[in-house]
């Protein structure tokens, strides 16, 4: 039975594996690349979407 494979990422602004992952799904996942095996942070993707509101530009201001 075939499912859905989600894949952590990384943001491509990182030097080496000193950064944030995120794993997007239902819900948000987002770990320390350093200290993977202390687990992760899970949210909702509404929490999400407004946390990534107030911290990145809008798109049309991005250079």
């Amino acid at each position: 039975m075939g499912g859905i494979v989600f894949t952590w990422r990384k943001s491509s602004y990182t030097a080496k594996d000193e950064c944030v992952e995120v794993l997007l799904a239902e819900t948000v996942g987002v770990r320390d690349t350093k200290a993977r095996q202390l687990g992760q942070l899970t949210v909702s993707r509404a929490a999400w979407t407004a946390l990534c509101s107030v911290v990145q530009p809008p798109r049309e201001d991005r250079g």
